[in-house]
């Protein structure tokens, strides 16, 4: 067992705001055991806050479809090769790829035949498609690391190493969120239904989203005299762009944009018409009502349609099994399917539908960037 004196390089590359926060967690867990570590990479702004070093931004990876990436190819691979040449030249002793599947998987078996020590955090949905993409994993990684409990049963399935960590996103959200001090924090006001347009964190997502959230938003705004809109985004330049977005589609409607405060603004509203992603999560764990749409690019669609097994595509409900939250996925996503799911949302009775997110909240909170860390360190340790 090395001492903590002892100042590992810690290698890490996330794709998105979601695996910065994944990172940052690590990262805080890995150095109360090591406090002289190094952690290099590509990393978010949450990250580079704790002292990580960035190679390339963050958001030259936060790509997705495939005729989107096709789109950034070329730096893509530009950037792989770098990391690839720059880890075999300075090899770190353990890499871990967070999420970013079809970027990291690759660059983790390049640098595992180089004998580097690899990890991949936050499995990709081979459970739901391209199935034989475990024998990559398998060939990539010396562990991964799962944040949903049946996702180790698949891996164990194929004998490959995988450990259940929970999602930090359990530990960090009290398991109860009060609305009236999110208002308070936020200047809302405490006698208004709040309704959160919440259209994605990538430029693609609020591209196809932002239209028909906004449609739907003036539609209500016509109806319910009552309700307030809010926007939360991840970062000042998403808000331009959705005020652009806005500014040709909805000029006239009242919309406040928060910056950087989403779980705040999750935990002050009534009602969220959200994209599926991570934020539903958070949605699910701070125990809001929602409804979920997703929209790729009509080619990406296309391609892929065929190729999934799933029932739901929302983590609230593959948590669930069941059906929790509404979704609507590619040409369901209408003002005429939406409408009449908020408008029973922001009125009906919410209490079966908190005892299922509180079973959810319960079930993932297990601590995990300490068991994350821990699983890490392990393997560091390991000959």
């Amino acid at each position: 067992m090395k001492s903590n004196s002892y100042a590992p390089v810690f290698a890490i590359v996330v794709g998105e705001h979601s695996g910065d926060t994944l990172g940052a967690g690590l990262m805080s867990a890995l150095a109360k055991k090591y406090p002289q570590a190094k952690f290099i990479g590509i990393g978010g702004p949450k990250m580079n806050k704790l002292g990580f070093e960035s190679l390339f931004a963050m958001e030259e990876l936060a790509v997705m479809g495939i005729f989107e990436v096709l789109g950034r190819i070329r730096r893509l691979l530009y950037i792989r090769k770098n990391l690839t040449q720059y880890f075999t030249r300075h090899k770190p002793d353990v890499f871990i790829g967070i999420d970013a599947p079809d970027f990291n998987l690759t660059l983790e078996e390049k640098l595992k035949t180089q004998g580097i020590k690899t990890v991949h955090y936050v499995s990709p949905s081979v459970w739901a498609w391209r199935e034989k993409r475990i024998f990559k994993i398998a060939r990539a990684t010396n562990m991964v690391l799962s944040l949903l409990p049946f996702e180790k049963e698949f891996y164990d399935k194929h004998n490959v190493p995988c450990t259940f960590v929970g999602h930090p996103l359990a530990d960090d959200i009290p398991m109860s969120s009060d609305k009236k001090s999110a208002r308070e924090a936020l200047c809302l006001a405490d006698n208004k239904k709040i309704l959160a347009l919440m259209p994605g964190s990538r430029s693609g997502e609020l591209s196809r989203l932002v239209e028909p959230f906004l449609q739907t938003a003036r539609k209500l705004a016509q109806k319910e005299a009552n309700l307030v809109f809010v926007a939360p985004m991840i970062s000042s330049k998403r808000a331009a762009q959705f005020e652009a977005l806005k500014a040709d589609i909805a000029p006239e409607l009242d919309i406040k944009i928060i910056i950087n405060k989403t779980q705040q603004v999750i935990a002050a509203s009534d009602c969220l018409l959200m994209a599926s992603g991570t934020v539903t999560l958070e949605a699910a764990l701070i125990k809001r009502p929602m409804v979920i749409c997703y929209k790729f690019s009509a080619l990406t669609y296309h391609l892929f349609k065929g190729f999934v097994k799933l029932k739901w595509f929302s983590l609230p409900n593959l948590l669930a099994n069941k059906s929790l939250v509404p979704e609507l996925l590619q040409a369901q996503v209408s003002v005429e399917n939406i409408m009449p799911l908020l408008e029973e949302r922001l009125y009906q009775d919410q209490s079966a539908l908190n005892e299922a997110f509180m079973e959810i909240h319960q079930q993932l909170k297990q601590n995990a960037s300490e068991k994350a860390a821990q699983a890490v360190i392990t393997l560091l340790n390991s000959p």
